[in-house]
Protein backbone atom coordinates (compact mmCIF):
# COMPACT_ATOMS: atom_id res chain seq x y z
CA UNK A 1 0.00 0.00 0.00
CA UNK A 2 1.22 3.51 -0.85
CA UNK A 3 0.52 6.58 1.29
CA UNK A 4 1.23 10.06 -0.07
CA UNK A 5 1.26 13.05 2.29
CA UNK A 6 0.83 16.59 0.94
CA UNK A 7 1.93 19.15 3.53
CA UNK A 8 3.78 22.40 4.13
CA UNK A 9 5.70 20.72 6.97
CA UNK A 10 7.29 17.60 5.44
CA UNK A 11 9.64 17.11 8.40
CA UNK A 12 6.63 16.59 10.68
CA UNK A 13 6.41 12.93 9.70
CA UNK A 14 10.06 11.96 10.23
CA UNK A 15 9.54 10.18 13.55
CA UNK A 16 6.46 8.29 12.45
CA UNK A 17 8.16 7.01 9.31
CA UNK A 18 11.25 5.79 11.16
CA UNK A 19 9.78 4.10 14.22
CA UNK A 20 6.95 1.86 15.37
CA UNK A 21 4.56 -0.15 13.24
CA UNK A 22 4.71 2.18 10.24
CA UNK A 23 8.50 2.42 10.32
CA UNK A 24 8.90 -1.37 10.44
CA UNK A 25 6.36 -1.84 7.63
CA UNK A 26 8.28 0.60 5.43
CA UNK A 27 11.55 -1.25 6.09
CA UNK A 28 9.78 -4.53 5.26
CA UNK A 29 8.42 -2.96 2.05
CA UNK A 30 4.85 -3.66 3.05
CA UNK A 31 4.18 0.09 2.95
CA UNK A 32 5.47 2.88 0.78
CA UNK A 33 5.19 6.47 2.01
CA UNK A 34 5.99 9.57 -0.05
CA UNK A 35 5.94 13.03 1.53
CA UNK A 36 5.27 15.95 -0.85
CA UNK A 37 6.02 19.57 0.04
CA UNK A 38 3.11 21.74 -1.07
CA UNK A 39 5.44 24.72 -1.49
CA UNK A 40 7.06 22.93 -4.44
CA UNK A 41 3.93 23.85 -6.42
CA UNK A 42 4.00 27.60 -5.72
CA UNK A 43 5.11 30.16 -8.32
CA UNK A 44 6.33 33.18 -6.35
CA UNK A 45 9.60 33.84 -4.56
CA UNK A 46 7.91 33.62 -1.14
CA UNK A 47 6.37 30.21 -1.93
CA UNK A 48 2.96 31.49 -0.81
CA UNK A 49 0.34 28.81 -0.10
CA UNK A 50 -2.30 30.88 1.77
CA UNK A 51 -4.42 34.01 1.42
CA UNK A 52 -7.19 35.93 3.20
CA UNK A 53 -10.78 34.61 2.93
CA UNK A 54 -13.29 36.49 0.78
CA UNK A 55 -15.95 38.18 2.88
CA UNK A 56 -13.57 38.76 5.77
CA UNK A 57 -13.03 36.69 8.86
CA UNK A 58 -10.21 35.45 11.00
CA UNK A 59 -7.21 33.53 9.77
CA UNK A 60 -5.89 32.48 6.39
CA UNK A 61 -6.91 29.77 3.95
CA UNK A 62 -4.80 27.44 1.86
CA UNK A 63 -5.11 28.54 -1.76
CA UNK A 64 -6.57 26.17 -4.35
CA UNK A 65 -3.88 26.65 -7.04
CA UNK A 66 -0.94 24.85 -5.40
CA UNK A 67 -3.19 22.06 -4.10
CA UNK A 68 -4.73 21.37 -7.50
CA UNK A 69 -1.34 21.64 -9.22
CA UNK A 70 0.22 19.24 -6.72
CA UNK A 71 -2.45 16.56 -6.92
CA UNK A 72 -2.72 16.79 -10.71
CA UNK A 73 1.05 16.45 -11.02
CA UNK A 74 1.20 13.48 -8.66
CA UNK A 75 -1.80 11.87 -10.34
CA UNK A 76 -2.48 13.36 -13.79
CA UNK A 77 -6.24 13.83 -14.34
CA UNK A 78 -6.37 11.09 -16.97
CA UNK A 79 -4.98 8.59 -14.45
CA UNK A 80 -6.12 9.91 -11.07
CA UNK A 81 -9.62 8.44 -10.96
CA UNK A 82 -8.50 4.86 -10.76
CA UNK A 83 -10.56 3.18 -8.01
CA UNK A 84 -7.49 2.31 -5.96
CA UNK A 85 -6.42 5.97 -5.68
CA UNK A 86 -8.18 8.32 -3.29
CA UNK A 87 -7.56 11.93 -2.27
CA UNK A 88 -8.48 12.51 1.37
CA UNK A 89 -8.67 16.04 2.79
CA UNK A 90 -8.02 16.18 6.53
CA UNK A 91 -10.72 18.55 7.78
CA UNK A 92 -12.64 19.26 10.98
CA UNK A 93 -15.72 19.48 8.73
CA UNK A 94 -15.30 15.99 7.31
CA UNK A 95 -16.85 12.60 7.94
CA UNK A 96 -15.75 11.07 11.22
CA UNK A 97 -12.85 8.67 10.81
CA UNK A 98 -13.60 5.34 12.51
CA UNK A 99 -12.25 1.80 12.49
CA UNK A 100 -14.95 0.90 9.96
CA UNK A 101 -13.81 3.71 7.65
CA UNK A 102 -10.23 2.46 8.04
CA UNK A 103 -11.28 -1.05 6.99
CA UNK A 104 -12.72 0.40 3.79
CA UNK A 105 -9.71 2.60 3.08
CA UNK A 106 -7.27 -0.29 3.39
CA UNK A 107 -8.88 -1.74 0.27
CA UNK A 108 -7.42 1.18 -1.70
CA UNK A 109 -3.96 0.77 -3.13
CA UNK A 110 -2.90 4.40 -2.81
CA UNK A 111 -4.10 7.22 -0.54
CA UNK A 112 -3.12 10.87 -0.89
CA UNK A 113 -3.69 12.70 2.41
CA UNK A 114 -3.98 16.47 2.07
CA UNK A 115 -2.98 18.28 5.27
CA UNK A 116 -4.87 21.51 5.80
CA UNK A 117 -3.43 24.42 7.78
CA UNK A 118 -4.33 27.86 9.08
CA UNK A 119 -8.09 28.55 9.22
CA UNK A 120 -8.85 25.92 6.59
CA UNK A 121 -8.75 25.19 2.87
CA UNK A 122 -10.51 26.82 -0.06
CA UNK A 123 -13.84 24.98 -0.40
CA UNK A 124 -13.20 24.22 -4.07
CA UNK A 125 -10.57 21.72 -2.96
CA UNK A 126 -13.19 19.77 -0.99
CA UNK A 127 -15.78 20.04 -3.76
CA UNK A 128 -13.69 19.34 -6.86
CA UNK A 129 -10.37 17.78 -5.87
CA UNK A 130 -10.79 15.57 -2.80
CA UNK A 131 -12.69 12.30 -2.94
CA UNK A 132 -13.60 12.74 0.71
CA UNK A 133 -13.09 14.96 3.76
CA UNK A 134 -12.11 13.14 6.95
CA UNK A 135 -12.21 14.35 10.55
CA UNK A 136 -10.45 12.49 13.36
CA UNK A 137 -12.76 13.88 16.04
CA UNK A 138 -15.02 16.64 17.25
CA UNK A 139 -12.20 19.07 17.96
CA UNK A 140 -9.94 21.43 16.03
CA UNK A 141 -6.24 20.74 15.41
CA UNK A 142 -3.65 23.30 14.37
CA UNK A 143 -3.14 21.43 11.14
CA UNK A 144 -3.90 18.26 9.24
CA UNK A 145 -0.49 16.66 9.72
CA UNK A 146 -1.37 15.07 13.06
CA UNK A 147 -4.70 13.87 11.66
CA UNK A 148 -2.99 12.40 8.59
CA UNK A 149 -0.47 10.60 10.77
CA UNK A 150 -3.31 9.11 12.81
CA UNK A 151 -5.19 7.94 9.70
CA UNK A 152 -2.04 6.42 8.22
CA UNK A 153 -1.20 4.54 11.41
CA UNK A 154 -4.72 3.12 11.81
CA UNK A 155 -5.02 2.04 8.17
CA UNK A 156 -1.47 0.67 8.05
CA UNK A 157 -2.21 -1.70 10.93
CA UNK A 158 -4.87 -3.37 8.76
CA UNK A 159 -2.53 -4.04 5.81
CA UNK A 160 -1.85 -7.80 5.69
CA UNK A 161 1.53 -8.61 7.20
CA UNK A 162 2.13 -5.28 8.91
CA UNK A 163 1.37 -6.52 12.44
CA UNK A 164 2.99 -9.91 11.92
CA UNK A 165 0.26 -11.70 13.90
CA UNK A 166 -2.94 -11.13 11.92
CA UNK A 167 -5.05 -11.81 15.01
CA UNK A 168 -3.69 -8.61 16.56
CA UNK A 169 -5.86 -6.50 14.26
CA UNK A 170 -8.93 -8.63 14.96
CA UNK A 171 -8.98 -8.83 18.75
CA UNK A 172 -8.90 -5.09 19.40
CA UNK A 173 -11.34 -2.37 20.31
CA UNK A 174 -14.01 -1.46 17.75
CA UNK A 175 -14.20 -4.98 16.35
CA UNK A 176 -17.30 -7.16 16.62
CA UNK A 177 -16.64 -9.39 19.62
CA UNK A 178 -19.50 -11.88 19.34
CA UNK A 179 -22.13 -13.15 16.91
CA UNK A 180 -23.83 -9.74 16.69
CA UNK A 181 -22.67 -6.74 14.68
CA UNK A 182 -22.21 -4.64 17.81
CA UNK A 183 -18.71 -3.21 18.15
CA UNK A 184 -17.22 -3.41 21.62
CA UNK A 185 -14.14 -1.99 23.24
CA UNK A 186 -11.39 -4.47 23.95
CA UNK A 187 -11.60 -6.33 27.23
CA UNK A 188 -9.31 -5.41 30.15
CA UNK A 189 -5.84 -6.93 29.82
CA UNK A 190 -3.39 -7.85 32.60
CA UNK A 191 0.23 -8.98 32.87
CA UNK A 192 2.64 -9.94 35.65
CA UNK A 193 2.72 -9.56 38.61
CA UNK A 194 -0.59 -11.24 39.40
CA UNK A 195 -0.95 -9.03 42.47
CA UNK A 196 0.24 -5.42 42.35
CA UNK A 197 -0.26 -3.17 45.40
CA UNK A 198 -3.14 -5.35 46.48
CA UNK A 199 -4.90 -5.21 43.10
CA UNK A 200 -5.23 -8.81 41.91
CA UNK A 201 -5.69 -10.09 38.39
CA UNK A 202 -9.13 -11.71 37.96
CA UNK A 203 -8.83 -15.32 39.09
CA UNK A 204 -10.41 -16.69 35.90
CA UNK A 205 -7.42 -15.49 33.84
CA UNK A 206 -5.04 -17.57 35.97
CA UNK A 207 -6.93 -20.86 35.83
CA UNK A 208 -6.20 -22.00 32.28
CA UNK A 209 -9.87 -22.72 31.40
CA UNK A 210 -10.00 -21.15 27.94
CA UNK A 211 -13.77 -21.43 27.58
CA UNK A 212 -14.25 -19.57 30.85
CA UNK A 213 -11.62 -17.01 29.85
CA UNK A 214 -13.41 -16.32 26.54
CA UNK A 215 -16.72 -15.93 28.41
CA UNK A 216 -15.15 -13.55 30.95
CA UNK A 217 -13.53 -11.47 28.19
CA UNK A 218 -16.83 -11.05 26.33
CA UNK A 219 -18.60 -9.97 29.50
CA UNK A 220 -15.76 -7.66 30.57
CA UNK A 221 -15.62 -6.05 27.10
CA UNK A 222 -19.36 -5.40 27.27
CA UNK A 223 -19.07 -3.91 30.75
CA UNK A 224 -16.23 -1.61 29.72
CA UNK A 225 -18.13 -0.52 26.62
CA UNK A 226 -21.24 0.25 28.69
CA UNK A 227 -19.11 2.31 31.08
CA UNK A 228 -16.89 4.23 28.63
CA UNK A 229 -18.67 4.16 25.25
CA UNK A 230 -22.39 3.31 25.63
CA UNK A 231 -22.98 4.97 22.26
CA UNK A 232 -21.46 1.88 20.59
CA UNK A 233 -24.27 -0.36 21.85
CA UNK A 234 -27.56 -0.76 20.03
CA UNK A 235 -30.56 1.01 21.60
CA UNK A 236 -32.46 -1.64 23.50
CA UNK A 237 -29.59 -4.13 23.34
CA UNK A 238 -30.60 -6.85 25.81
CA UNK A 239 -27.04 -7.06 27.06
CA UNK A 240 -27.23 -3.51 28.42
Amino acid sequence: MHFRLLTIFPDFFDGLLQHGVVGRAIKSRLLQVTVHNLRDWTHDKHKTVDDRPFGGGEGMLLKPEPLFDAVETIWPPAERRRPEQKVLLMSAQGRLFTQEVARKLVQSGELLLVCGRYEGVDERVAEHLADEELSVGDFVLSGGELAAALVMDVVARLVPGVLGNEASAVFESFQCKDDSSTMLLDCPQYTRPANFRGWAVPEVLLGGNHAEIRKWRREAALEKTKRNRPDLLWPGDVRQ
